[in-house]
Formats: structure tokens, sequence, C-alpha cells
């Protein structure tokens, strides 16, 4: 059972071939190390190449970004065994006022995929449990969602909040979702803007310099 399956797997967006494909190279005693770095993070890259070539779709991102969370959920616990290091750690959530977390979800795969750990702190998410969370997480950066008009104001409000708990210089944000923009993340004092999934988790790794 080669790399090459496991990365073709995650390609096609087929989760059992993934799963089946990551549990036959463990049993070979492939590192779980080479696993993530040459098939499972290629592939994901690939996936996030194709769509922004317009090659393919969310839905169709969404299913790879799927086989990869199956595989990676596999190799996990052997990674951590091995103290493999991520490339930084993120919080994610959606900000105050707002349900919606396809967009959010699919950031966290796609962050997950590219090396980084993730914790997920959901929907509806306010200024102080963005604290609360780096106080508790120590993370490098936070990615918050919007995807209504009426609640990207929060996002300058959590931006305040960190500012005022004297976090702001511990975490670079990263702000992104259907109504904003590059111009609003400069104006309200973000660290950057991602249109979509796949430029989150290049703009990610660029804002920790692990690009």
């Amino acid at each position: 059972m080669s790399l090459e399956t496991i990365y073709q797997a995650v390609l096609d967006g087929d989760a059992p071939a993934a799963e089946a494909a990551v549990k036959e190279a463990l049993a070979a005693n492939v590192p779980a190390e080479d696993i993530l770095q040459k098939a499972c993070i290629p592939a994901m890259s690939e996936v996030g190449r194709l769509f922004e070539e317009g090659e393919k779709f969310v839905p169709e991102m969404l299913i790879s970004a799927r086989a990869m969370h199956k595989s990676v959920a596999l190799l996990k616990p052997l990674l951590a065994q091995g103290n493999v290091q991520s490339v930084g750690k993120v919080l994610v959530g959606t900000v105050q006022g707002d349900l919606h977390d396809i967009g959010k979800n699919l950031v966290g795969m796609m962050l997950e995929g590219t090396g980084f750990e993730v914790i997920d702190l959901g929907t509806d998410v306010t200024p102080q449990k963005y604290v609360d969370a780096v106080k508790t997480h120590q993370p490098q950066l936070i990615g918050l969602s919007a995807l209504l008009t009426t609640t990207m104001p929060s996002m300058k409000k959590i931006i305040d909040a960190l500012q005022e708990a004297g976090l702001r210089g511990q975490v670079k944000v990263l702000i992104g979702g259907a109504p904003v923009t590059e111009a609003y993340a400069t104006q309200i004092g973000a660290d950057g803007y991602a249109p979509d999934a796949s430029s989150a988790a290049r703009k990610a790794k660029a804002l920790l310099g692990a690009a």
C-alpha cells in the first residue's frame, strides 16, 4: 500500500479508501509522520490549488477534507507519541450572533490538513470566550469567521477584548467570511484576511512564518 494510494484517496474524497490505506500503511510500518507529510498534507494542498483554479468546488473540498480528517484521526495518537511538531496552534470560531459553521469547519479542516493543531470553539463565540481560550490554549493564531454583515462588528470586539486583556501581542488574528474584505481586516486591526479555506491555510502559514 503506497503513500500514493492515500494521496489519491484524500484527493478524490474517498474516506473509506483513505482510512483503509492508512491502516494498511501503518500495518506495514510506514511512519505516521511520512503518511501525514508525504500523502495527507500534499493531497489537501492540491485540493486547495484545484479549488483556487476553479476545478474543484466547496462540496468536493469538504469530502476531501473529511477523508483527510479520518486519516489524521488514525495518525494522531502515533504522531503524539513521536512528538511531531505541528506548524502552530490555531483557535477557530464563528463570532457572536452568527451560527454559520460550514466555512469555519472547512477552514479548520484545511488548517489541520496543512499541519496545524486546531481548536474549534464552535459558533456564536463571545469575545470573552476567545480571551479565555487564548489564556488556556496559548495559540499562535486565531481565526474569526462571520457570514452575516450584522455580525462583522463582533470581530472588532474580539480584537479589542484581546487588547484589553493584554493578549493581542501574543496572537495573530486572521478573519474571513462572505461579507468580509481585506479593507475591513485593515480597518479593525486584524493581521490578515482570507477569502476562502484554501487561502486561509496559506495565509495562516505566512503569518506564522511557516510558509
